[in-house]
């Protein structure tokens, strides 16, 4: 499809195009599009298997924009290649209500994969569709699931930590079919990479099992070479290293690290233009000529799709109904083993009992733990792990890597066809918490299972024991968090991770023992519910502080105070519900929350006549009880709590 004349008018036209958005909107970065514009012809020109007119069919390539602040790069392309994003939304770059963000935002009817920006984010997501790709091909088949995961990277993707964790995992599961190209141009924001980043990279991927190539970015031969020799290589990912310059074309600015987030200036625009060939009025000008060159570009793409939609309509009935069963939205409903009033369980082993269950009735199940089996109980078959050699299987062993865990996790979800977790202590939430806020904003259907969720993990001390973590998370806009107070809330918990489908949920599940209780379900699908009644005085809690605040209760009814104990598991699925709803399940009596973390955020709950009892000091290494005497989490101290506020 080789069209060097063609190619070239439409490599200037990315330029153009990227120049002329970041100037109208005097703000962005033109550096990159203008770097990567000859790879970004190439690849959409000659090998991405895409169908603009149907922008989100499940066996097209992935291609992520790891470095997102050369989103101009990205909408360009989409516009030229005929996806449903027009001229007007490039003229409309980074501003309010525009599908052209400042970086990338997940809208994949318009062929943006995933939200992109924070560096090595996209990186490392795009192993998780290149996993997913991997496993649904050895579930269904190279008829329904054939296609590659391609990515931008750059040097400030590979300087962040989560690239290498991301790296050796992609290494270590040998997955051939990820292709990355590395803008390496030797500039970053605070001038030449030297400063900071001077590391041999191709022996860096190599150490980890990758592919590499080194070639000149702006060769458009080389860089179609360097692709076509990659796609051949199946047993290990590729990474192009394309040596390139920094707004490329540019007289003045090419080479500069002012080129990468500054608008260029009328004046060098118009020598860029001048030095191209290029018209220079009017802005954002396209020739018929590009495209048309696009169109045939992607008409394979086309045609691929057809013929992928009619053998997955003749597909055999197995291989249809899991198909069908990966890709339905039907509501799940566990039964559990069975978990009777009075015994005592932790709701991390609760959780670990409805794996096989989940397993069987959700096919597109899967995920691990960042090397925590044992700890989190998050199996669903221990003699199979995902491997090179066992793409089918459904538990991923992501080593000792949260970064890359959260990453790909969220890889999996945005992919499409499965509903995947990822599972760690509580405490460790924090080296997951770009891709967890990751999640929240692309309302991508990650499930994250955190144990060991309070003070009460015990002896490991306060290096493992989360104080802040919760409130912090509860912050997050689009995060549900469900912290169950007993093995039965635990299958509810799991019921509303399962069945979400516009975001994230975060389960935080105990580490040691708790007592079941009579609670109730469906009011946990509520976020909250009132667990005993009781007119003088209403008890707030959550997770395993609830069976004490019972104690409490008891103990303060000795006294003739009724007091109401409401469990309150998620507050997000609370505040959904109506005003009665939820004045009916708090009352009007005085309130007193209980939870063994920050006490920030309960004012909303309780007002500023209400106690909470919290913990704004980091923990102790002892066992859980004693830190439970020490720390005031008794029914005993919880009701003398009580009774002086309301004395007061």
């Amino acid at each position: 499809m080789a069209n060097n004349g063609i190619e070239k008018l439409a490599v200037d036209t990315v330029k153009a195009l990227a120049m002329d958005a970041v100037q109208k909107a005097n703000s962005g970065h033109p550096g990159m599009p203008m770097g990567m514009a000859e790879i970004a012809v190439t690849l959409w020109g000659r090998f991405l298997k895409v169908d603009p007119s149907v922008p989100d069919w499940p066996d097209r390539d992935r291609f992520v924009l790891s470095n997102g602040h050369g989103s101009m790069l990205l909408y360009s392309m989409l516009h030229l290649c005929g996806f449903p994003l027009n001229m007007d939304d490039l003229k409309r770059f980074r501003q309010w209500g525009s599908h052209t963000a400042g970086h990338p935002e997940i809208h994949q009817k318009l062929g943006i994969e995933m939200t992109t920006g924070p560096l090595g984010q996209g990186f490392a997501t795009g192993v998780g569709m290149a996993i997913a790709e991997t496993h649904l091909r050895a579930r269904l088949g190279e008829d329904l699931v054939n296609h590659r995961t391609f990515g931008f990277v750059s040097d400030g993707d590979l300087m962040e930590g989560v690239s290498a964790e991301a790296g050796s995992l992609a290494g270590r599961f040998a997955l051939g079919k990820l292709i990355y190209l590395y803008d390496d141009n030797d500039i970053s924001i605070d001038g030449s990479t030297d400063i900071t980043f001077a590391e041999d990279v191709a022996k860096r991927f190599q150490a980890q099992g990758w592919h590499t190539q080194e070639i000149d970015g702006h060769d458009l031969e080389a860089i179609d070479q360097a692709i076509e020799a990659a796609i051949n290589l199946e047993d290990r990912p590729s990474l192009v290293i394309c040596h390139t310059h920094i707004a490329h074309g540019a007289p003045n600015a090419q080479d500069t690290a002012a080129s990468h987030g500054s608008p260029l200036g009328d004046e060098e625009i118009a020598l860029a233009k001048e030095s191209m060939g290029y018209p220079l009025e009017p802005a954002f000008h396209v020739e018929p000529d590009v495209y048309e060159f696009f169109e045939t570009a992607t008409a394979w793409g086309k045609e691929e799709r057809t013929k992928w939609a009619k053998r997955l309509e003749s597909a055999g009935e197995d291989k249809r109904e899991l198909w069908d069963q990966l890709h339905s939205a039907a509501p799940v409903e566990l039964e559990g083993p069975g978990f009777d009033v009075g015994e005592k369980m932790a709701t991390r082993s609760a959780s670990g009992k409805l794996f096989s269950e989940i397993a069987e009735k959700v096919p597109g199940f899967l995920g691990g733990s960042a090397d925590l089996v044992a700890s989190t109980k998050t199996v669903i078959d221990s003699s199979l792990r995902y491997s090179a050699a066992d793409p089918s299987a459904r538990d991923i062993p992501f080593g000792v890597r949260e970064h890359a865990m959260g990453c790909i996790t969220n890889g999996l979800a945005v992919h499409g066809g499965l509903k995947p977790y990822a599972a760690t202590f509580f405490v460790f939430s924090d080296y997951m918490r770009p891709a967890v806020r990751l999640s929240a904003l692309m309302s991508a259907p990650s499930v994250w299972v955190w144990t060991h969720d309070s003070v009460f993990l015990g002896e490991d001390g306060p290096t493992h024991q989360p104080i802040e973590h919760l409130p912090s998370l509860r912050a997050m806009p689009n995060l549900w968090m469900v912290r169950p107070a007993d093995a039965n809330e635990t299958l509810a918990a799991w019921e509303i991770a399962l069945n979400r489908t516009d975001g994230p949920v975060g389960l935080l599940l105990t580490r040691q023992d708790v007592p079941i209780l009579e609670t109730d379900p469906s009011g946990v699908k509520k976020g909250g519910y009132v667990l005993r009644e009781g007119d003088d005085v209403t008890l707030i809690a959550t997770g395993s502080e609830l069976h004490v605040t019972v104690d409490a209760a008891n103990l303060l009814d000795d006294e003739g105070i009724a007091a109401r104990v409401v469990s309150l598991p998620c507050w997000e699925l609370f505040f959904d519900q109506d005003e009665q709803y939820r004045s009916g399940v708090l009352g009007s009596a005085p309130r007193v929350a209980v939870e063994a973390a920050s006490p920030f955020g309960w004012e909303r709950l309780v007002g500023q006549d209400g106690l909470i009892l919290g913990i704004d000091h980091f923990g102790e290494s002892a066992p859980d009880t004693v830190i439970a005497e020490k720390l005031g989490f008794t029914g005993p101290a919880i009701a003398a709590r009580v009774r002086d506020h309301l004395s007061t």
